[in-house]
């Protein structure tokens, strides 16, 4: 060897040395999480705020210096309100944007659509909105209610306040046909009545037929269960076919503060909603939580449940990340069993053997500027039960296929052909 090649090998080694330790050393970048909501199309009144909520918890974590060492970024994508997009979407944000969570989804048409991507990738998705619950998957955090954490507790209180004939509306989806099948077994149960039964296409503005069937069958009041802007138009059908709070109240699942804004509460003041969070709950975690998110996003925007679980499921991610001390979605799959959080709604835990979260369950009267007086609630949270004890687990199984295999392997009804 010459002695050109001898000195030349320590500075090889050097830089070989402090190629290494860059390597080892070099910023793995941010952590980087998917959020699929919808953007446009009729679900968009009700979604996009459910993105600024996600955005508002990223902030907090990366004030506090990110996880990891690590900042946190979202990833936004717009499901169109079209489940079909909504699982192209969840795969992109899988394979090609290597997300490691997922936070979104409105509809359950929409959830259970995306569901067998999440399962096949064995990926993570946080699921914020109240649903008909019959599923469980080790692949979806549920920070939304299961019907025993809002739906069976507002059909009890109802026929113990309002009456004993009711009426069910709702968007021809799985949510609202598994709601009233539900609901159905429990007012047989409790020896109430169901006067009529009504469904509209997710999306539709023709509210005639359901309204007229309403007057016609005289409820003692209404359970409502229609999703999107579709609610813009029926209530304010059934109040130009003069029906009133005060003559037949109306209880909804899926109508909020954020809707309340679009629909003009005026309307509606005098009807109910169930839900586990309100904005006008008292307390200094919520009073916070609120005063934080006016600040971010505007004086006039309001808080509601769905934008309240996509806040406080972010936090339960980050503390998962935290105690896994991975950003590998199986570490975080793993950690995020058995979390608890005290949230703006109160305390919250992930139920280990379904996770879903332990929630405690809220009525409220409409007001006329939009929020909400709590006429009743659990005082505690209730441990969720996806699937309802009226029926077995094979029999509501049985249920969800044939509407399934009904609608054309598909969660929710074909849309009717154009006029």
């Amino acid at each position: 060897m010459t002695r050109r090649a001898m000195l030349l090998i320590p500075a090889a080694l050097v830089a070989l040395g402090t190629a290494v330790v860059l390597l080892i050393f070099r910023d793995p970048g941010p952590i980087r999480i998917g959020v699929l909501h919808s953007l446009s199309g009729t679900m968009a009144i009700s979604e996009k705020p459910l993105v600024d909520a996600v955005t508002m918890a990223v902030e907090q974590i990366n004030e506090k210096g990110g996880l990891l060492g690590r900042r946190v970024q979202t990833v936004v994508v717009d499901g169109r309100s079209s489940p079909s997009v909504f699982a192209q979407e969840a795969e992109r944000l899988i394979v090609r944007e290597k997300v490691v969570t997922v936070f979104g989804c409105w509809t359950s048409a929409s959830r259970r659509t995306v569901r067998p991507v999440f399962e096949k990738y064995n990926h993570l998705l946080f699921y914020p909105v109240q649903y008909e619950g019959l599923e469980e998957s080790p692949n979806i955090i549920y920070t939304g209610a299961a019907a025993n954490q809002q739906i069976i507790p507002a059909v009890k209180w109802a026929l113990g306040n309002l009456g004993s004939g009711a009426f069910l509306v709702g968007s021809d989806y799985v949510f609202p046909r598994t709601a009233n099948a539900i609901i159905r077994d429990y007012v047989k149960k409790w020896r109430g009545r169901i006067v009529g039964e009504e469904y509209l296409p997710l999306g539709s503005h023709d509210v005639t037929r359901a309204v007229q069937a309403i007057s016609a069958s005289r409820p003692d009041f209404i359970l409502n269960t229609i999703n999107g802007d579709t609610n813009v138009a029926f209530f304010r059908a059934l109040r130009a076919a003069g029906i009133t709070p005060q003559q037949v109240p109306t209880i909804s699942f899926s109508v909020a503060e954020a809707e309340l804004q679009t629909l003009d509460a005026r309307l509606l003041a005098g009807d109910y909603a169930a839900w586990n969070y309100f904005q006008s709950i008292e307390s200094g975690i919520n009073a916070d939580f609120v005063r934080r998110f006016r600040q971010r996003f505007g004086s006039a925007r309001v808080t509601d449940d769905p934008i309240e679980a996509s806040y406080f499921g972010v936090h339960l991610w980050a503390n998962a990340v935290e105690i896994a001390g991975s950003a590998r979605v199986s570490s975080i799959r793993r950690a995020v069993v058995d979390q608890s959080l005290r949230a703006p709604e109160g305390m919250v835990y992930v139920d280990a053997e379904n996770r879903h979260t332990w929630k405690t369950v809220r009525i409220g009267r409409i007001r006329a500027d939009g929020q909400f007086d709590i006429v009743w609630s659990s005082d505690k949270p209730i441990r969720p039960i996806p699937y309802p004890e009226t029926r077995t687990h094979a029999q509501w199984e049985s249920f969800l296929q044939n509407l399934f295999n009904g609608w054309g392997h598909r969660w929710q009804a074909p849309s009717p052909p154009a006029p």
